[in-house]
């Protein structure tokens, strides 16, 4: 049986390749493909990257400098809320200045408000609560960019005829590092 299925199939094979091979001798010798990229496609892929990445470095990098100053910012917003509560209760902001070493302390035992400076505050160096004012100002350190350490915000309350408080962030921060500013 499998002698009668080989000798069905020999014919078969032998009309296939004699037939191929006489195509094979009119068709056009073809051109060897070549594989792989040119170097001109290659450089420009490299500039592509390079503009990219020219973009998205700096843009990085004002991210991370803006996360860090979340640690300022939340405890300016915490330390507003408790000189807003102080002004509720009693009409007028604090009397008192709060400044230098004893600031924290002070702040504390009179709002409430706990505020984390260093060392145990990485981003926050020095605090200050302008008597009869309410102005908070903060001063921004260990953040990686020079224009930001040693730079100053300033949070000043605004009191509406209601007796509602705003507040207006400023200070010697540089504007696209303060809260809900775009760059």
């Amino acid at each position: 049986m499998v002698f009668v299925a080989v000798m069905l199939l020999l014919p078969l094979e032998q009309s296939l390749t004699t037939g191929s091979a006489s195509k094979r001798s009119k068709m056009v010798p073809r051109k060897k493909r070549e594989l792989g990229f040119t170097l001109i496609e290659l450089l420009i892929v490299i500039a592509i990257i390079g503009i990219l990445a020219s973009i998205a470095i700096p843009m990085y990098r004002a991210q991370t400098v803006k996360a860090k100053l979340t640690e300022v910012t939340n405890s300016m917003s915490h330390l507003a809320s408790g000189v807003a509560a102080y002004y509720q209760d009693e009409g007028t902001f604090p009397p008192n200045a709060f400044t230098g070493a004893t600031a924290v302390s002070a702040i504390k035992s009179t709002l409430g408000v706990a505020i984390p400076v260093v060392p145990d505050g990485k981003y926050i160096s020095a605090i200050e609560l302008t008597g009869g004012t309410g102005v908070i100002t903060f001063t921004a350190t260990n953040t990686g960019e020079s224009a930001v350490d040693g730079s100053t915000y300033v949070l000043s309350p605004v009191v509406a005829v209601n007796g509602s408080i705003n507040w207006i962030w400023g200070g010697s921060i540089p504007y696209a590092y303060r809260p809900g500013q775009k760059y």
